[in-house]
């Protein structure tokens, strides 16, 4: 479901989101961190994603401090999205193409922001499907409200014809967080690969 194929009251909620999220960030501190001439929209010293506390496919608890030394790619998602999230997650996935020898000092993670129906096994080999190097982490529902909060990310879920079939609106951005565990860029949809593999470069030549 690519943005432009949203009816006009969900298309709305992404880009609204997608919005109040960059207004928030402009209000905040001025930055302590290197400036960079980034492709994304610059939320240095925003202090996003701190409180990030998931669980990946093998049942382990993972925290930012486990990915310390790694550039994160990280995207709210879900596995029966039928086009935003394939969309970013090839996006993705041609972006550390783009990087060469340099993408493994990249981590890309898909958090399931539909934790119900994503079990572990389903999102490794979704996740998998578009580069075997992409992690996917889940939870309990009150593990995804503290760190998609954490995040300032947006989901909701959408009533289908059942209720095993419904959707899932979220938020399309990617967020890019530097070696440390600092958000540094925020990836929207109309960004292109090379405007991804652009800004990871920035924070790789940084480091």
């Amino acid at each position: 479901m690519s943005i432009s194929s949203f009816p006009i009251t969900r298309r709305t909620v992404l880009a609204g989101a997608i919005a109040t999220l960059s207004l928030v960030l402009t209000g905040c501190s001025p930055s302590t961190a290197t400036p960079l001439p980034f492709e994304g929209n610059d939320i240095s010293d925003s202090g996003l994603g701190r409180d990030l506390s998931m669980v990946d496919t093998q049942g382990q608890t993972r925290t930012l401090a486990d990915y310390q030394g790694k550039i994160l790619l990280i995207f709210f998602g879900y596995t029966q999205c039928p086009d935003v999230c394939p969309t970013a997650m090839a996006q993705a996935a041609q972006a550390l193409e783009l990087l060469g020898a340099q993408a493994s000092n990249v981590q890309v993670i898909m958090i399931s922001v539909d934790p119900a129906r994503d079990t572990p096994e389903i999102l490794d080999a979704y996740v998998g499907a578009f580069d075997p190097s992409f992690v996917a982490l889940t939870g309990t529902p009150e593990q995804l409200e503290k760190t998609a909060r954490s995040f300032k990310a947006f989901y909701a879920k959408e009533p289908g014809p059942t209720p095993q079939q419904y959707a899932m609106n979220h938020s399309a951005a990617f967020y890019l967080l530097d070696q440390d565990g600092n958000a540094r860029a925020l990836l929207g949809p109309s960004l292109t690969p090379e405007d991804m593999a652009h800004d990871i470069r920035l924070l790789l030549q940084a480091s």
